[in-house]
């Protein structure tokens, strides 16, 4: 079972919006190969895509490329 987490929410005209965040990524060029890698990763693994995305993992992936 998952740890219990807290979302905090902002109230903007009468709608509550929760604040949520990315993970810090880390900085560097990603260079030549590491685009074409994010390229092929946005028209033919979107799912994939998306995933390592949202779980923070996307651009350390690509600086390893």
């Amino acid at each position: 079972m998952a740890p219990e987490q807290t979302i905090t929410y902002t109230e903007v005209n009468g709608y509550f919006i929760p604040n949520l965040a990315l993970p810090e990524q880390p900085e560097g060029d990603i260079g030549k190969y590491g685009r074409a890698r994010l390229a092929y990763l946005r028209e033919h693994k979107k799912l994939l895509h998306m995933h390592m995305l949202s779980q923070g993992t996307l651009w350390e992936h690509l600086l390893e490329i």
